[in-house]
């Protein structure tokens, strides 16, 4: 099933403020099968987790374009 192919946390456990907090997303590196996301809570900016998505071997688009 392709609809649980890229999740998003929207809350994760935060160790600083001792509770589940909002996160914030953000691009870390950009690697050659992949990319690697960071989550950081939205209060006081601790990491608290981070992801890494592999691309299709096909896939050539970047998520971000670099100015």
């Amino acid at each position: 099933m392709k609809q649980y192919d890229d999740l998003r946390a929207t809350r994760l456990y935060c160790n600083t403020c001792n509770a589940p907090m909002p996160v914030r997303e953000r691009l870390l590196l950009i690697l050659p099968d992949g990319y690697l996301y960071e989550y950081r809570c939205a209060s006081c900016g601790s990491t608290v987790g981070d992801k890494k998505t592999s691309v299709a071997p096909d896939a050539t688009q970047e998520p971000y374009s670099i100015c």
